[in-house]
């Protein structure tokens, strides 16, 4: 391992992490520079930020090393007498292309190819140092010249924009800087070029590189917009051009420091380390042509190296995230919407307005229209503050360069949701961490006894019902949430959270096992999500590729799922195969039926209608489009079903189809959220600055257990014969053969007309107190006080603080029920201790809402943005991808036509709209 690099590098912030969360920002703000810069050039596509002009690019350029290198600058592939192939591309530095013959700083990029797939990519300029002293700086530069097409203009906009970001004594180093980097050049062949701060070589520590020209054949001056690669065409023409690589070595901090990228190395003499050689050929062929076009789309990186040459200083730190973002915008792998800046100022201004309308009047209270306008600040306000990313590394590190997005991936979903962003594989995949809206609570306190409170606050002594609502609706969000959510737990027995029981209790935590005085519940095995964060449907598909392709006919390579007579088979051990089957009960199986079915059916219509395609294109499509549909359900039909208002119907209509016809909506959103004005399938995806997760906050407030009810009805409706039934007898193992007997129809339109219980307080079904998983005996009301306190969810006051909500000050904000009130006064020590699942419980929700608002907060910014990340809501949500006749089974798509759809016989019963999830007829 080299010489630690810690030792030369000062962060800006309180370690490296803490400055690295910066960078991400500025890197979004450079991609804004990209789009800025592509508006004032009229160009169709995104260029790079800067070096947008390729002047000559070759493949086949040599750097042989000295033999006689010193013994300390022998590192890597820089051993004596080496010849390493190398792949060159000279740049004009300005965003966009101009004649070559405009005042300008010129580049070069060379990516050393250093044996299997390590690379060095060394980037330099034609002036000794940067404009700016670090990335701060840098990106206020850039982004007060971005669409600027004038030198004037450029000048003007620093003179008047710098001083306000990084002061006037920095504002006239910077434009100086410029003045004099940005000049006309008569040959690219015939400049020094500088690299921009510091890397490390190995134990001999931080050096500075350069190319300085040593050989350039002669050849007459070259005009037009094109002169310098004319002149470079020429030279090549003519014979080899080379380029003595060389370093200077870091002296002290004083004489050569490495975080002041603004500042030359004076006094310190250059070595020879090697030298480039570009050798002679014809670059206006049509191969050279294609080599040209090749390079011109590589993603240069000084990151591209090793840890032996690992760049230092501030600026380079930052220029890992700064390229890849800048690379993958180009690419159209990444996208950024800039927000208007009428947009920042009317939020600023009406945000204020509606902070001290809502201390008297909550937003639900208000009229419809400014309810709406409320909340789409509120989100605003979310999306900027309550958004971390908890997969941030700990320090910068090399890379290789990114690997091409596979082609299949390009097209459709993958089994486990990698590539969605295509800059970024990982993100929202199988094994990605879930993220965070609050800082972590760091108390691990098991205080109060969880039993007692699951005991005196959340057991249910008599159902409370949600009349609204039917038992449909609680089996469909249980079935989203096995799309979303899944933690990772260690086998019964391995390792557990051990409750002592109170009094004489007992508890037998297993199957198998003997009654303790103990209740052992498994701990989490990690924070990362077993299955995708991606809205894919992966409850019905899987969340990997073996289980994708076992839940296929025809070995796994068929375009229809697997069922057997209408049914989801079942595997070894008579568990059910499906995408997501823990938690098993008829609600689940009903709905995991149905939706296969329905893949089945959109599989049949696109081979009927296309014929063309093979099985795995109408797999993959099908997914799309069953996928999408299924969020569209959610979104205008379950979702305006248990949050029953004007305001939530409109606003979840707004999320999918855009502003209503309105005219002084519309303006209001057009205003202060323009996403909404067309609806996100409509937009480009958008992070919001973090890179996508669903969070432990979103686990937490759908921990929804009160909505099942203990006892059913199932009614034959050719017999009129009704048969009631425990939860007990129609989960786990017993499942599928009762719902096999009952049938899907019947099983729907029973659960259809049924009432679920509300999410309230003293609501926790029986059955789930007690309920077998995996061998495991759990008592679901305990495990949910439990996980939420152990993952390091906030308790409810800060919880409530932490969504800009006022802190209650006493017990009585909660309830006015007596017996309710002394037992979280018994419990709790004061109301900053109360449990958070108990105080989204125990809170009054606003009316016609079926889960408490501070719950809702989360939902308001979970909701949008899983919508709004997701490229195949997005960007690809589109006939190219989907086909026409998948787009069209969408947008005409509801729960009602499925269920029509596979029981003809409900056609005239099930609810439409979010009917379908109220109780039927």
């Amino acid at each position: 391992m080299p010489v630690g690099h810690q030792v030369y590098e000062r962060y800006d912030g309180e370690d490296e992490q803490a400055e690295l969360q910066g960078f991400e920002e500025l890197a979004r703000e450079l991609m804004l520079v990209q789009e800025r810069n592509r508006g004032a050039s009229g160009a169709a596509t995104v260029d790079r930020a800067f070096h947008a002009k390729t002047v000559l690019a070759v493949e086949d350029a040599c750097l042989r090393v000295r033999r006689d290198l010193p013994q300390d600058l022998q590192r890597g592939c820089f051993r004596p007498g080496a010849e390493l192939p190398v792949t060159v591309r000279f740049s004009n530095a300005n965003g966009a292309a101009q004649p070559d013959s405009a005042p300008d700083l010129r580049g070069v990029a060379l990516r050393v190819h250093a044996g299997g797939d390590a690379v060095h990519d060394l980037l330099m300029t034609n002036w000794p140092v940067s404009p700016a002293a670090n990335a701060r700086e840098f990106v206020a530069m850039a982004s007060a010249v971005a669409g600027r097409t004038s030198r004037v203009s450029k000048l003007l906009s620093l003179a008047l924009r710098l001083p306000r970001r990084v002061g006037p004594f920095a504002t006239v180093r910077i434009i100086g800087n410029l003045l004099c980097s940005t000049r006309r050049s008569e040959s690219l062949a015939r400049e020094r070029y500088y690299s921009r701060g510091a890397i490390l070589w190995g134990e001999a520590g931080p050096v500075r590189y350069r190319l300085h020209p040593v050989v350039s054949p002669a050849v007459p001056p070259s005009t037009g917009p094109d002169a310098l690669r004319t002149d470079f065409a020429r030279r090549l023409a003519a014979g080899d051009v080379e380029f003595d690589l060389q370093v200077q070595r870091y002296v002290s901090e004083r004489r050569t420091p490495v975080e002041n990228t603004a500042r030359r190395w004076l006094f310190v003499r250059y070595e020879s380390v090697a030298r480039l050689v570009l050798p002679r050929q014809d670059v206006g062929t049509a191969r050279a042509r294609l080599v040209e076009h090749r390079v011109d789309r590589l993603a240069f990186n000084p990151w591209n190296t090793t840890d032996e040459f690992r760049p230092l200083g501030n600026l380079n730190r930052a220029r890992r995230a700064a390229y890849e973002a800048g690379s993958a915008h180009r690419l159209h792998q990444r996208f950024v919407t800039e927000e208007p800046r009428r947009t920042v100022l009317l939020n600023g201004l009406v945000g204020r307005v509606f902070a001290r309308v809502n201390r008297r009047w909550p937003w639900h209270r208000l009229p419809s229209r400014l309810a709406l306008l409320n909340l789409a600040v509120l989100r605003r306000q979310l999306r900027r503050e309550n958004l971390i990313d908890t997969d941030l590394p700990a320090r910068v590190e090399v890379r290789t360069p990114g690997a091409e997005p596979p082609a299949d991936a390009v097209a459709h979903r993958t089994a486990d949701g990698c590539w969605n962003d295509l800059s970024s594989p990982g993100m929202g995949a199988t094994g990605a961490r879930f993220g965070r809206n609050m800082p972590v609570d760091s108390r691990q306190s098991d205080l109060p006894d969880p039993v007692e409170v699951a005991d005196q606050l959340l057991a249910r002594k008599s159902f409370i019902p949600a009349p609204s609502l039917n038992v449909l609706a609680a089996a469909w969000i249980q079935f989203q949430v096995h799309d979303w959510v899944q933690h990772r737990r260690h086998p019964v027995g391995e390792r557990s959270i051990d409750l002592p029981l109170p009094g004489e209790r007992r508890w037998r935590n297993t199957t198998d096992g003997r009654p303790e005085r103990v209740m052992r519940i498994a701990e989490d095995d990690g924070d990362r999500n077993q299955v995708s964060h991606w809205w894919d449907g992966s409850e019905v598909y899987g969340s990997d590729p073996d289980k994708a392709a076992q839940l296929r006919e025809d070995g796994g390579r068929g375009a229809r799922l697997r069922l057997e007579d209408g049914h989801l088979p079942t595997g070894p051990g008579e568990v059910v195969l499906a995408g997501f089957s823990d938690s098993w009960w008829l609600g689940l199986s009903a709905l995991q039926t149905l939706f296969a079915r329905e893949h089945n059916a959109v599989c049949d219509a696109l081979q009927e209608e296309y014929p063309h395609l093979d099985d795995e294109r109408t797999y993959q499509t099908a997914r799309l489009v069953v996928s999408a549909l299924i969020a569209k359900i959610h979104t205008v039909e379950w979702t305006p079903a248990i949050l029953g208002t004007k305001t939530l119907d409109t606003a979840m209509s707004v999320n999918w189809r855009g502003a209503p016809d309105q005219w002084l909506t519309r303006l209001g959103l057009r205003l202060l959220d323009p996403h909404a004005v067309h609806g996100i399938p409509r937009t480009r995806p958008d992070h919001s600055g973090v890179p996508f997760s669903l969070t432990e906050e979103f686990v937490t407030v759908y921990r929804m257990h009160p909505l099942i009810p203990d006892r059913y009805a199932f009614v034959d409706s050719a017999t009129g014969e009704v048969r009631e039934l425990g939860f007990d007898d129609i989960s786990g193992r017993k499942t599928q053969d009762v719902f096999r007997e009952i049938g899907l129809a019947n099983s729907l339109r029973s659960l259809g007309t049924a009432h679920p219980g509300a999410i309230t307080l003293h609501n926790f079904p029986d059955a789930l107190r007690h309920f077998e998983r995996d061998g495991e005996i759990v008592d679901l009301a305990v495990v949910d006080v439990v996980r939420t306190r152990r993952r390091g969810v906030p308790r409810y006051n800060d919880f409530r603080a932490g969504l800009h909500m006022p802190r209650i000050s006493r017990f009585e904000e909660l309830t006015t029920d007596p017996e309710t009130l002394a037992a979280l006064q018994r419990l709790y020590p004061s109301v900053d201790d109360v449990d958070t699942v108990v105080g989204l419980l125990a809170e009054t929700p606003p009316a016609g809402f079926g889960f408490s608002d501070t719950a809702f907060r989360v939902f308001l910014l979970m909701a949008s943005r899983r919508l709004q990340s997701d490229r195949f809501l997005t960007v690809d949500f589109r006939p190219e991808v989907y086909t026409p006749l998948g787009m069209d089974w969408v947008a005409r798509g509801s729960m009602a036509d499925v269920v029509r759809r596979h029981c003809p016989e409900l056609a005239g019963v099930v609810g439409t709209g979010k009917a379908a999830f109220a109780p039927w007829r």
